[in-house]
């Protein structure tokens, strides 16, 4: 049999977005607006990945998708993290006739989780965050933001694990976030002013996401964040309806990833986080129209 999702309701609007450095596609629902105004990022794949901000935005958010390396004239490959980048594209969102402000939110998974974290940290006009199994440190690569500079915590090649049929399994490849060693690469989450919800795989084999989280709320305001965490669910937890990936290639690795999670945990997972992550926006950013994809 053949399936079909739609994931762009009637009469939402997607125009490519290539102004000054900032690069992806602006979502717009129906109607006059002015609409909560949402960014989308997803992680290592790069390029741009936009069918979450086309569901968002079916819900009555406007919503930019944003690439930020391997896309248009971006850098091919992630060497750091400007957030001054995320920051422009921050203001252009909230510059835009149809987005109502002061404050916006931020989604992102992976390496967007981090990124998405690290906006929440330094940027006031983040108010909302969804932090899809990511880590609450700067890894691999460093963050840098007017003069500042967290550097990253390094990978440990030597920890890279195979799975029998030739998978990389990278569970460990990152080290214990709380080892004092790794202190300065730690955002420094206790600063972030408005809200995050942490959504965790108990089952993600590419981060220690759910330690990572906790290691994240120790740290911060206890009425500033919430944790939804799922057993058997694994690192790319989607919109309902989207299939478990366990497994697939990405840009830049010799073999494909193991991303985790059980086929039926993994859907319940999608299933109720979608419906919380869409009451947790609207709650902190100001009802949108309703819809039902």
């Amino acid at each position: 049999c053949t399936a079909e999702r739609w994931y762009v309701g009637p009469g939402v609007r997607r125009a490519p977005v290539h102004e000054g450095r900032v690069r992806g596609a602006l979502f717009l629902p129906p109607g006059p607006g002015p609409f909560p105004g949402v960014i989308d990022m997803f992680g290592g794949a790069g390029g741009l990945i936009d069918f979450r901000a086309g569901l968002l935005a079916s819900r009555g958010f406007a919503v930019l998708a944003l690439a930020f390396f391997a896309y248009e004239d971006l850098p091919r490959v992630l060497a750091k993290l400007d957030l001054e980048y995320f920051e422009e594209a921050a203001d252009l969102l909230l510059r835009h006739p149809k987005v109502r402000g002061p404050g916006l939110g931020v989604i992102g998974v992976s390496k967007g989780a981090e990124v998405a974290l690290a906006m929440a940290t330094f940027l006031p006009h983040v108010a909302a965050t969804v932090w899809i199994n990511g880590s609450s440190f700067v890894h691999g690569i460093p963050l840098l933001y007017k003069g500042l500079r967290i550097p990253p915590m390094p990978y440990r090649s030597e920890h890279l694990m195979f799975t029998e049929w030739g998978a990389l399994d990278n569970y460990s490849i990152l080290g214990d976030p709380r080892d004092p060693t790794h202190s300065a690469s730690a955002i420094p989450v206790e600063k972030i002013q408005g809200k995050v919800l942490f959504v965790v795989g108990e089952a993600d084999r590419s981060f220690k996401s759910k330690l990572s989280a906790e290691v994240a709320m120790a740290r911060m305001r206890k009425d500033s964040y919430r944790l939804l965490s799922y057993a058997g669910a694994g690192h790319l937890i989607e919109p309902p309806c989207s299939p478990l990936c366990s497994v697939s290639g990405i840009r830049g690795t010799p073999a494909p990833v193991l991303w985790g999670g059980e086929p039926q945990a993994h859907a319940r997972a999608q299933e109720h986080s979608w419906q919380e992550i869409v009451r947790f926006l609207e709650l902190h950013l100001g009802p949108a129209s309703k819809s039902q994809l």
